[in-house]
């Protein structure tokens, strides 16, 4: 893989929207590259900073980072979880309610159908809580704001999320849990 062919392939996709990339999507976009090409391809340009490795199997499209960052936590969170519902909750999405004071600054609460886990990334860590609940319900119980990459939890959902999994309540302001 040429320098100029990542960027010539992935700044058409960029435009696009798609900016963030797994392993196996770059064996699609790079069909003629073979698994060892491909594997030391990746690693010449994340050196290069082309493209940065967000998490096992995960990579971004270097140059475009700076103009896509608004959401891009969320977008890496979807590439982690491809298959499965997840949807912004706990204390991420009841900090951006106002319901509790505490700003998660490094870190991405994401509630999944999928398995749990912590994935670092270099642009915080996401953290996969698993549900049990059903797709029909999820949905019921989630929102979908236009941009923005996963669906979030409505302000009562979050809360139920919250109480269902054991976390601390102490943090909530008990005058915003009324309104809706």
């Amino acid at each position: 893989m040429k320098r100029l062919d990542l960027l010539n392939r992935l700044s058409a996709l960029e435009q696009k929207g798609l900016v963030v990339y797994s392993r196996r999507d770059l064996e699609k976009i790079f069909p003629e590259e073979d698994e060892k090409a491909l594997e030391k391809s990746l690693q010449r340009m994340c050196q290069d900073n082309l493209l940065v490795r967000a998490a096992r199997g995960i990579y971004l499209f270097g140059p475009a980072v700076p103009r896509h960052r608004g959401w891009l936590i969320e977008r890496i969170a979807q590439a982690l979880r491809p298959g499965d519902f997840n949807y912004v909750s706990l204390e991420s999405i009841l900090s951006e309610y106002g319901v509790i004071s505490q700003i998660p600054v490094d870190r991405l609460t994401v509630m999944t159908t999928g398995a749990k886990g912590l994935h670092k990334t270099p642009f915080g860590a996401i953290e996969f809580t698993h549900t049990k609940r059903t797709i029909p319900d999820l949905l019921e119980r989630t929102l979908v704001v236009k941009g923005r990459p996963l669906r979030i939890a409505r302000k009562q959902a979050a809360i139920q999320d919250l109480h269902r999994v054991g976390r601390n309540i102490d943090l909530i302001d008990r005058d915003e849990v009324d309104d809706e």
